[in-house]
């Protein structure tokens, strides 16, 4: 008879649903909870709360922002009972002698978890299967949609944690290393932003998203999204007349479904190579943080550059950051903090991989690599070695540009607005040019002249380049702006104002011309009054087309650099609504409107409208006065009734001279 090669043990199989029961019972329980609190609504008449396609809604909710953290934590729980062997020197030299394969063991204790993650969901879907064929609101393709979904996170998840199981040895640093790895990228990509925008100038991004694909808990919650279609039902009463309106759910859709998909495959890749790690994992790395060998180095070096990063920052706020003058960090305080932390992360990384504390003797060559490593970093980032700060993406490589100035954001396109981009690359280089001259304008002396010296201010600008692959290049900069130098040709003073008030740049502030933005609502606020109006489509549009003819007039639209309070404006906040229709996407921009004296078309159109009369047409630099004076004669009103008090002290009734005074019958 031929023998069968079996990868499967029924036997430890069920002595592992048995033994950890609790876990995958208590979650089982937990769950129920939900659709048993729907039950109990639907039995009480409360009909109303569930309808097929808003069903669907729901599963696809819980699927895009719940089940990948509950997945995240659970996996990790399953993955510690099912591998604890693996962390016990007697227990893992017990399993590995009995008459089973670490194929079988393998293949067993993985399906062991992978039905102790599937049971809780099984459980509870079951119930809300139950429930929408109890009330006829069963919706195949949702339902459908959402197991593979469960499936596939699941699936990922506990490979992922099967995969760090076969990293480590030791049970505690299990669950640490596993948080660790999923959201290593977004924690280094936070870190490295930080640093690097306070050396470089203009960098002031504290986080790009670039590697956010390799955290998949945050990619998943980021890019799964539920879109839902709502169609505008009007209904008249037939007694009254009147008129309701109501949304009705038309149909739901979970954008970029695929990427579990493709999660799901990685996790295929994370079974392999644990499978790989497993078939040449040492019985004696029980007990060890790091179990393969050649990850000890990462580990080591890992730590220490962790360390580095965020304890040197740590301690530069803590023992330098008040000594420096400027925004920017000092290279030498900053290289001698990150050499100390840096040193603390190393030596704490090589006691836990020796399991001791006698580590300093053998280790100062791998110390001497992590301080020139800081040193390095430091130098790289003060110097600009890579020309970060220098980077203009050309117009042939940019899809659109978000250009930010004078309290508005302006969007520009390569073939609609190439005169405009050119401007914006210009000015984007004159400033790059004169980043000495701003650096030198950081220190607080100058900051101050800014606020007390009317021939300079300060302003703010952003650059957001989005380029054809996809990526974006993000510039922030707070620049000072001069008098002298707004008349000097080549400067970024100049070049900035004949940029935002030139007439096309005007006119691409109020969207005039682009049919992809459309005003539907507004807000305006009068200072003198404090009354507050929320505008509607057809009061945004007036208000926006005299706008507009007053920019033709040429009386609206010049930006006062030095005069950003708009002290001669009218007291008043107007802001306009867009919507933008782009690419399947709806997005909104708002625009500020200072209204100044001479825009007769605007102040006309807010009169007709009833928003404003002649008596919040006031500038705030006279309501300034106005309120002064108010505050002097009140104090001098103040002033004079406590002296004429002071002066009757002593006259009761309006007598002169002498005064008896009459307490409780007892005469003084």
């Amino acid at each position: 008879m031929q023998s069968k090669t079996s990868f499967f043990n029924v036997t430890l199989f069920r002595k592992n649903l048995t033994r950890f029961w609790p876990l995958w019972g208590g979650a089982s329980f937990l769950g129920s909870l939900f659709p048993l609190a729907l039950l109990l609504q639907l039995m009480r008449g409360r009909t109303d709360l569930i309808h097929p396609l808003e069903v669907t809604e729901a599963y696809y909710n819980v699927l895009a922002y719940a089940v990948p953290i509950l997945s995240l934590i659970y996996a990790i729980l399953c993955a510690m009972l099912v591998w604890s062997y693996l962390y016990n020197a007697r227990s893992v030299g017990l399993m590995h002698t009995l008459p089973i394969t670490r194929k079988n063991l393998f293949v067993t204790n993985f399906l062991s978890g992978m039905a102790m993650m599937i049971i809780p969901y099984a459980v509870t879907g079951l119930l809300c299967i139950l429930i929408s064929l109890a009330f006829g609101v069963l919706e195949p393709v949702g339902l459908l949609v959402t197991i593979l979904g469960v499936l596939g996170e699941s699936f990922f998840y506990f490979a992922s944690a099967t995969f760090v199981a076969f990293m480590v040895g030791n049970i505690f640093a299990l669950p640490a290393v596993y948080f660790l790895l999923h959201f290593l990228a977004v924690l280094l990509d936070w870190l490295l932003c930080l640093f690097a925008g306070n050396f470089i100038f203009g960098l002031n991004s504290w986080y790009s998203g670039v590697v956010e694909f390799l955290s998949p808990t945050v990619y998943l919650m980021e890019r799964v999204n539920v879109n839902c279609t709502y169609e505008n039902i009007i209904t008249q009463t037939s007694i009254t007349g009147a008129y309701s309106e109501t949304n009705r759910l038309t149909a739901v859709d979970l954008e970029n479904f695929w990427l579990i998909g493709v999660y799901a495959l990685v996790g295929v890749a994370f079974l392999a190579l644990a499978y790989i790690l497993y078939a040449r994992r040492r019985s004696e790395s029980a007990g060890d943080v790091v179990a393969v060998g050649w990850m000890k180095p990462v580990f080591r070096f890992g730590l220490a550059s962790l360390a580095a990063l965020l304890g040197g920052q740590a301690l530069y706020a803590l023992f330098w950051g008040s000594f420096q003058d400027g925004r920017y960090y000092d290279a030498l305080p900053m290289a001698v903090c990150m050499v100390v932390a840096g040193a603390i992360g190393y030596y704490a990384a090589s006691m836990l991989l020796a399991k001791s504390l006698r580590v300093f003797r053998k280790s100062w060559k791998g110390l001497i690599l992590v301080a020139a490593g800081c040193v390095a970093l430091c130098c790289v980032l003060r110097f600009d070695l890579l020309g970060v700060s220098r980077r203009v993406p050309e117009a042939s490589q940019v899809q659109e540009v978000e250009f930010y100035a004078a309290d508005n954001t302006y969007r520009l396109y390569p073939g609609e607005d190439d005169a405009l981009l050119e401007q914006v690359r210009s000015l984007h280089k004159a400033i790059v040019a004169d980043q000495d001259y701003v650096r030198t304008y950081e220190d607080s002396d100058r900051r101050y002249l800014a606020v007390s010296d009317d021939t300079m201010t300060e302003t703010y600008i952003r650059f957001i380049y989005t380029l054809n692959n996809g990526l974006k290049v993000e510039r922030r900069y707070s620049i000072p702006l001069t008098k002298y130098r707004m008349n000097q040709d080549g400067t970024y003073d100049r070049l900035l104002d004949a940029l935002v008030n030139s007439d096309t740049m005007k006119a691409r502030r109020l969207h005039a011309g682009d049919d992809r933005y459309a005003v539907e609502s507004g807000s305006l606020y009068l200072e003198s009054s404090g009354d507050y109006f929320d505008l509607n489509s057809r009061e945004a549009s007036a208000i926006l087309y005299a706008v507009f003819r007053d920019a033709v007039l040429g009386t609206w639209g010049e930006y006062d650099w030095f005069d950003q309070d708009n002290n001669s404006a009218y007291a008043m906040n107007l802001e306009l609504r867009f919507a933008c229709s782009e690419n399947d996407h709806q997005r909104y921009d708002w625009i500020s409107i200072t209204v100044r004296p001479g825009m007769d078309n605007t102040v006309a159109c807010l009169k007709e409208l009833g928003l404003v009369t002649d008596r919040d047409l006031v500038t705030r630099e006279a309501m300034e006065k106005m309120n002064n004076r108010d505050y002097s004669e009140t104090v001098e009103y103040a002033e004079k009734m406590e002296q004429e008090n002071s002066a009757s002290i002593g006259v009761i009734g309006g007598a002169d001279g002498p005064t008896t005074v009459v307490i409780a019958g007892v005469t003084a």
